[in-house]
């Protein structure tokens, strides 16, 4: 009965959403009034009910194939008689040996199955570095700093300091940063300082911050602690994306039995300043800032209870074998041997044949949250537009832009952390982190909640996220 109650039902839905498809030419339209006080007007069809419910139907669709076989089976059992229960007790007993072989069959089937399955790996939890506040640098305070060590000779010619002056100032001024950013130590003195010891100061401050910070929350030891994989780009250069990390250590977790990985994922901003005149290398100083994150995963059974996510899918594409692919984000020397790093202008997603229409899924009856990599505003914007994606669904990206800057490979973990400090996160939502990378490579890590989820203590958006969202005018 099973097997012939799924399928029509299937059809007759398709059927239906045909039918309304028919019918319906036009999308409705329906008035919404934002927290500013602006009306804006929402598109909206009666086929979007008949999508959800399909999916949702696709989805527990092993559970309803169970429901009238239980059925069957209830009403089958109601009409058993004393005399049919003793019949079936004396053929137990005939058939004893050939059905005591075929349990421990099943049972040790079973068993090799279980043991050689690949192992749940469960996200405990994770901590987002948060600077401290003498870091935070407004933009009127970067371009003092800038035009104070420009003028001094140390960095750029003087006949082409006020044209790259104002080429910067309209990059901050339309970048989608806050003036609330953090920049490393270094950089604010005068002047700056781009050497070995502020690069390994940097990067053990932002690193043992959000490394101690987990380990308070979640009480774990370090001495507990089987598996880590740190990444940073620019300082050490293996593997370069935080999805990537989480990639290996999940694999790592299927090898080492009821075990911690403790993922760290940061960026070095040190001693990468670029101190040129291309203004293609000029950008990266507008976008980069400081941020780290520290991340425990375990595939101990127990943990189960007390874990947030459970890791569901991992993605890994790399593209370099494209010349436009492999150029689009290179650290190499300018016309003047200054090292910096060159941004391509097609690195936001700039692939597609606009002359081609290419089929999109609807990643929004997949996912319920998204946390899109913070490489810029442009970035954002052709990811949401090439998704569908609404504006509530790239909140979390805008907001982590503005709030601490592209922070490199952390900022999937700052976005999970605004949306977990928003309560938006619920049992069961399934999240889509979606990390992008020089090489050009893009990776994705889909979660799925085991609780509704609370911000963990210490949190990097307790103490301002009253002030979000806020509206940006670029």
């Amino acid at each position: 009965l099973s097997l012939f109650f799924l399928p029509p039902l299937s059809y007759s839905i398709k059927t239906s959403i045909n039918a309304i498809r028919a019918r319906t030419n036009k999308d409705h339209t329906k008035s919404l009034k934002t927290k500013q006080g602006k009306h804006i007007t929402k598109k909206y069809s009666p086929l979007n009910n008949v999508k959800m419910f399909f999916n949702y139907l696709m989805t527990h669709r092993l559970k309803l194939c169970f429901l009238p076989l239980l059925v069957a089976i209830a009403m089958q059992a109601s009409r058993l008689s004393t005399q049919d229960l003793h019949s079936f007790h004396l053929y137990l007993q005939k058939n004893f040996t050939s059905l005591t072989i075929f349990s421990i069959s099943l049972i040790l089937g079973w068993t090799l199955y279980i043991m050689n399955r690949p192992k749940p790996v469960y996200l405990v939890d994770f901590s987002c570095y948060l600077p401290p506040s003498h870091l935070k640098a407004s933009v009127k305070k970067i371009m003092h700093h800038v035009r104070v060590v420009r003028e001094s000779g140390k960095w750029g010619k003087s006949d082409e300091n006020e044209y790259l002056m104002d080429f910067v100032t309209k990059i901050l001024e339309r970048s989608g940063l806050g003036q609330e950013t953090y920049v490393p130590e270094g950089l604010h003195c005068l002047p700056i300082e781009q050497t070995m010891v502020g690069s390994r100061k940097e990067t053990e401050e932002v690193i043992l911050g959000a490394v101690d910070t987990l380990f308070r929350n979640t009480g774990v030891s370090p001495s507990d602690i089987g598996i880590l994989v740190v990444n940073s780009s620019t300082f050490n250069p293996t593997p370069s994306a935080g999805v990537i990390a989480i990639d290996v250590a999940k694999s790592l977790l299927q090898v080492h039995r009821n075990t911690y990985a403790l993922v760290v994922s940061t960026e070095n901003i040190t001693q990468n300043l670029y101190a040129g005149n291309n203004k293609s290398m000029l950008v990266t100083n507008c976008l980069f800032r400081v941020g780290g994150a520290a991340v425990l995963l375990s595939n101990i059974s127990k943990d189960r209870k007390s874990a947030k996510y459970k890791l569901v899918h991992t993605v890994r594409v790399h593209t370099g074998s494209d010349d436009r692919s492999y150029g689009c984000a290179t650290q190499e020397e300018d016309e003047d041997g200054v090292v910096g790093v060159t941004l391509s202008k097609d690195l936001p997603m700039k692939f597609f044949n606009p002359k081609i229409k290419h089929y999109m899924p609807d990643f929004k009856l997949a996912f319920e949250h998204f946390c899109i990599h913070v490489g810029g505003r442009a970035l954002i914007d052709e990811l949401e537009k090439n998704l569908h994606l609404s504006p509530l669904h790239v909140e979390a990206s805008r907001m982590t832009l503005h709030r601490f800057g592209n922070t490199s490979s952390s900022s999937i973990w700052y976005e999970l952390a605004y949306t977990e400090a928003k309560g938006r996160m619920k049992k069961g939502d399934r999240t889509w982190q979606i990390a992008v990378g020089s090489g050009f490579k893009c990776n994705s890590c889909v979660w799925v909640a085991l609780r509704n989820v609370k911000a963990s203590a210490n949190n990097p958006w307790e103490e301002c996220l009253n002030k979000y969202p806020v509206e940006i005018d670029i």
